[in-house]
């Protein structure tokens, strides 16, 4: 069992420890709400401006309600700053010191402890369009690929603290998996049953989903779609592969006319048999057979040449 799929060692306040080599684990946020919190802090203020202002007047001479007055502010102003809101879709990532503590992800106004860093975080659904890449297929032809990926976030403690820049890790992974991926397939079917990358859009795609998912795990990121964007040959060798596809296309037309062709030989030398219109020998058979195939195969239109019989 590797590293990351070890269960980690937690440390008290929902992080985790350090020293214990394995990935991060997001715990929920314990916030108070904001509101009471602020009402709290309201009434505070007050008290602190009423001492103020009672310990300032002309004949005051108490001077230690007047100190006990600026400390007080000095203090309810570094409280104000434990105060912090959610967005929706958005998370505050909290940490203490150098620790994780913990994601708040419910939206509203909230209150922790002022000494918390709090990190703005995005769940929102991202786009990455992948820039186009010149690889080989499985059979070693020259290709141009892109990819349009769709993801988020889903670990904001694995996403913030597990890699450097988890967007450009996204990017390079969405690279890397989607060379990957088309080398697994070629370009196009040439043989029956063999996946392709032209030929089967659908399972293709969920593979470079299911590739992504594992690669991005580590990071926190969950792929929600992956599809081809771009597909081609490259230029050099793109003519000639036109040629081959012309040809293939060719072939399979002349197939379907000649089987056609064929068939409706068979129903007219049937129908001339059944309803004894005429009877032919199998030299006249042939010639028949022949005529038909050249009239219904032919590519232009045929001139039919009347025989009118000799005159001896």
């Amino acid at each position: 069992m590797s590293d990351l799929e070890k269960k980690p060692v937690v440390v008290p306040g929902g992080g985790v420890s350090p020293h214990s080599g394995v990935a991060s684990v997001e715990s929920t946020a314990f916030g108070l709400p904001g509101i009471p919190a602020l009402l709290i802090w309201l009434v505070l203020a007050g008290v602190c401006v009423w001492m103020f202002f009672s310990s300032s007047g002309p004949y005051s001479s108490n001077l230690g309600l007047s100190g006990l007055s600026k400390v007080m502010g000095v203090f309810l102003l570094w409280l104000f700053s434990g105060f912090f809101v959610v967005q929706p879709n958005q998370a505050r990532v909290l940490t203490l010191f150098g620790r994780y503590v913990s994601t708040e992800r419910r939206n509203g106004f909230f209150w922790t402890n002022p000494l918390t860093a709090k990190v703005n975080l995005s769940l929102r659904i991202r786009n990455f369009n992948a820039e186009r890449l010149k690889v080989n297929d499985q059979q070693g032809n020259p290709i141009e690929i892109a990819a349009v990926i769709v993801w988020r976030v889903i670990d904001t403690a694995r996403a913030l603290f597990d890699v450097e820049d988890y967007t450009g890790f996204v990017a390079i992974q969405a690279e890397t998996a989607l060379r990957h991926l088309a080398a697994q397939y070629p370009y196009d079917n040439y043989t029956e049953g063999v996946l392709s990358l032209r030929g089967n859009p659908d399972e293709v795609a969920e593979a470079l989903a299911r590739e992504l998912d594992v690669r991005l795990r580590h990071a926190g990121v969950e792929v929600l779609e992956a599809r081809l964007s771009h597909l081609a040959y490259a230029p050099e060798i793109a003519g000639a592969m036109l040629q081959r596809q012309q040809a293939s296309a060719i072939i399979a037309a002349r197939t379907q006319i000649v089987q056609g062709a064929v068939g409706m030989v068979e129903m007219a030398l049937r129908e001339l048999s059944d309803q004894n219109i005429v009877h032919l020998d199998e030299e006249r058979k042939a010639q028949m057979v022949s005529n038909l195939l050249v009239v219904l195969t032919s590519e232009r239109g045929t001139q039919p040449v009347v025989n009118a019989g000799s005159l001896y």
